[in-house]
């Protein structure tokens, strides 16, 4: 299975990276960085929940409203034009909410500072990209006829790693790396995480935001 950058780097991708830049007014290479930090961060946090019965059972139930079925893909041109919904953008929220909970505010903070676009512009990307994200990943389900909690964290665990995990992590680095010594690990952990080091790879940069060891 391809992984979620590899995602960002379709015609889809680049139709959704459009969208958004437009929406929020920022440069496309810009709302890229963003989406590139971002994706990841959100779906391993939504792999974490997900890692429980309820919170897999609350993610399935989601994947398969209507609202997050892969329906939004099939019209991203009628999303973009004119601007994107009030309830889109409500849904975003609560999503955002719901899968980041407390470190909604430090995962905004730590992107805005490495993308060096504010944070409301940070906070306003992330909203429009959640809804298209659960979109994607209803899509997948759907695709995959997942409808158990092990095939939700396996779905996840699959786009977060696919074919091109080395790729996806070195991608990461060179957007992250605020030093340039090649590891993001510190750079980030100490931003969200206030200081703390960690180490290991992309996984131990994810697990480390939502304060796994």
């Amino acid at each position: 299975m391809s992984g979620i950058l590899d995602l960002l780097n379709s015609d889809l991708g680049k139709t959704i990276i459009n969208g958004v830049s437009n929406q929020t007014n920022q440069p496309q290479n810009k709302t890229q960085d963003v989406l590139t930090m971002a994706l990841p961060v959100l779906m391993a946090a939504m792999k974490r929940n997900a890692s429980t019965p309820q919170g897999a059972e609350g993610l399935l139930g989601a994947l398969n409203s209507g609202k997050h079925d892969g329906s939004i893909l099939e019209n991203l041109g009628g999303l973009f034009s004119g601007g994107v919904d009030s309830n889109v953008l409500d849904d975003g929220s609560k999503i955002l909410g719901h899968v980041l909970g407390g470190k909604q505010q430090n995962v905004q903070n730590a992107i805005s500072q490495k993308s060096g676009i504010d944070e409301g512009s940070v906070a306003q990307i992330l909203k429009v990209a959640a809804p298209i994200l659960m979109g994607i990943l209803g899509n997948k389900a759907k695709q995959e006829n997942v409808n158990s909690a092990s095939g939700i964290e396996g779905l996840l665990g699959g786009l977060l790693g696919g074919s091109s995990a080395k790729n996806e992590q070195s991608f990461l680095e060179s957007i992250l790396d605020a030093d340039g010594d090649g590891s993001i690990i510190d750079d980030v952990a100490g931003m969200v995480l206030g200081g703390s080091k960690k180490k290991g790879g992309l996984g131990g940069l994810l697990g480390g935001l939502f304060g796994r060891k």
